[in-house]
């Protein structure tokens, strides 16, 4: 049998991780010791399939070490899809996990003196600012992004802006600053990504990694 090339796996580090772990053992691959080792400050681990490693990186970096070729598959937050949009990703498979959504919020008191179908043009602080200018661009508003990578819930509260775009999950951070979610613009799950390339030039090993995901969601 033909040597395989080797091949990289992006993961993101943090809460998604944890829940992405019982899925790649059940798909089959399970990182060296020191992948599990909190202490450990490397980023790239070999795992029990001689040809495949991990690297691990921020969550907002995935799809570009997977666009451009860094790395071959990955694990990303359709949130974070959807904000690069590179062509050059994939996205066969919804892992069913990291559940969360994108929503406009404001202060709790702003709906009593604005109408949100009124607004014609309006500032956001926001990490996702190609998917809200998008967003409020599809509803004729015009999105003056303030870009962030978080404490977004200080934004209204500091006088930078009175609204945000964030990832909300219970609302419980929103509700804590004074803030109430206002629209949902989309549900988020984390996605089992692709390179087109990797999957025209090497099909049989990026399909059976496919494969072996999808069907690792099912059996949960």
């Amino acid at each position: 049998m033909p040597k395989i090339e080797p091949m990289v796996l992006a993961v993101p580090k943090g809460r998604i991780l944890k829940e992405l772990l019982p899925l790649m053992k059940s798909a089959g691959i399970v990182p060296e010791d020191s992948f599990f080792d909190d202490k450990c400050r490397q980023l790239r681990f070999a795992t029990n399939v001689d040809y495949l490693e991990l690297i691990r990186v921020r969550s907002f970096d995935v799809p570009t070490f997977v666009a451009f070729g860094a790395a071959h598959l990955g694990v990303a937050g359709s949130d974070v899809i959807m904000e690069f949009d590179y062509p050059e990703i994939y996205a066969p498979v919804d892992l069913d996990i990291g559940h969360c959504r994108i929503s406009v919020a404001a202060p709790s008191t702003l709906l009593e003196n604005e109408d949100p179908s009124q607004w014609s043009h309006i500032r956001v602080a926001t990490k996702y600012p190609n998917i809200t200018k998008k967003y409020f661009s599809a509803r004729g508003v015009q999105a003056e992004c303030i870009k962030l990578n978080g404490a977004m819930e200080l934004a209204p509260n500091l006088g930078l802006c009175r609204r945000i775009v964030d990832l909300v999950s219970s609302g419980a951070t929103l509700k804590a600053n004074g803030l109430a979610e206002i629209e949902q613009i989309s549900d988020v799950s984390s996605r089992f990504i692709v390179n087109r390339a990797a999957l025209k030039t090497r099909p049989d090993a990026i399909n059976h990694w496919v494969r072996s995901f999808q069907e690792a969601v099912n059996a949960k």
